[in-house]
């Protein structure tokens, strides 16, 4: 009775896809947020650790080039 009731131009699908149309990740607004901001937090804490030690490794090699200025202006100043 189902069958009579669709429209001639509808297209059947086949059984294997209707049911893997079902496997759509489903949720509520509130749990797609947690879950993107779970993913975020994953990617993003990694990411801010490197920028950390990248800006610590920075710090010392910008110290040991002003500390090499300080003394190169010393030596002149000694002449």
């Amino acid at each position: 009775m189902s069958e009579e009731l669709k429209s001639p131009f509808q297209v059947q699908r086949p059984q294997a896809q209707q049911q893997s149309t079902g496997d759509v990740v489903k949720g509520d607004l509130s749990t797609i947020l947690v879950g993107l901001g779970t993913m975020l937090d994953g990617t993003l804490t990694p990411l801010s650790k490197i920028v950390a030690s990248t800006l610590d490794s920075l710090t010392v090699v910008a110290k040991q080039i002003l500390d090499g200025i300080n003394n190169s202006i010393n030596e002149n100043k000694g002449r």
